[in-house]
């Protein structure tokens, strides 16, 4: 089979698994061995540890939102004493985006 597959692999599922399996090819009009190559080679594909990852860095991008919430309320509450604007604002409104796009994106990511 000149250019063909020839390569197999063999695994074993349970009697859940295989139902899940067939519903999905079905729904698909595939068969399973295609389903399954196909879904493990998208490139979106994402393995538990990716997974983990990706959970970590949504954790951390929350914890930098927090600490910049943190020294937005204090400036805030300077900015209400004063009634001048510190000029930290704008460079900690900034932050906040760049925490909000990662956050974004790291959801994004566990979506996939």
């Amino acid at each position: 089979m000149a250019g063909g597959r020839t390569h197999s692999h063999q695994i074993v599922v349970s009697p859940e698994e295989e139902l899940a399996l067939r519903r999905r090819a079905d729904a698909l009009g595939v068969t399973i061995p295609r389903l399954l190559v196909e879904s493990a080679l998208t490139p979106a594909v994402q393995t538990l540890p990716e997974r983990r990852a990706n959970a970590a860095a949504l954790l951390s991008a929350m914890g930098l939102l927090g600490a910049v919430s943190r020294n937005i309320n204090q400036i805030a509450k300077a900015t209400n004493a004063s009634g001048e604007v510190s000029e930290d604002l704008s460079a900690t409104l900034a932050a906040v985006r760049r925490i909000g796009d990662r956050m974004n994106q790291h959801a994004e990511d566990l979506m996939r």
